[in-house]
């Protein structure tokens, strides 16, 4: 993530958050909202030293002509939005 989020307040190159008891996570909103995460079954797996989260859909992944092809999530996306996310983590 870069230093400035996509909500525009400036952080560390990380967010802070906190497990409970339960083992429970809060991942922060910016974060969410940057990687388009809604609630909803996620896929949680070791990546090294860390955790990797991916949302799973409730449709498969079809293959189409020799190419996969993920189902649309119903988000909007435009130039300016992939753009943006593009140069963001550039930063």
């Amino acid at each position: 993530m870069s230093l400035k989020s996509v909500c525009g307040r400036w952080y560390r190159p990380g967010i802070r958050a906190t497990i409970d008891k339960a083992g429970r996570l809060v991942i922060p909103q910016p974060l969410r909202e940057r990687l388009g995460l809604r609630p909803g079954p996620v896929e949680v797996t070791a990546d090294g030293a860390g955790i990797r989260v991916e949302a799973l859909t409730e449709e498969s992944v079809e293959e189409r002509n020799g190419r996969i092809v993920i189902p649309a999530s119903g988000a909007v996306i435009d130039d300016d939005t992939v753009r943006s996310l593009r140069d963001a983590d550039q930063r």
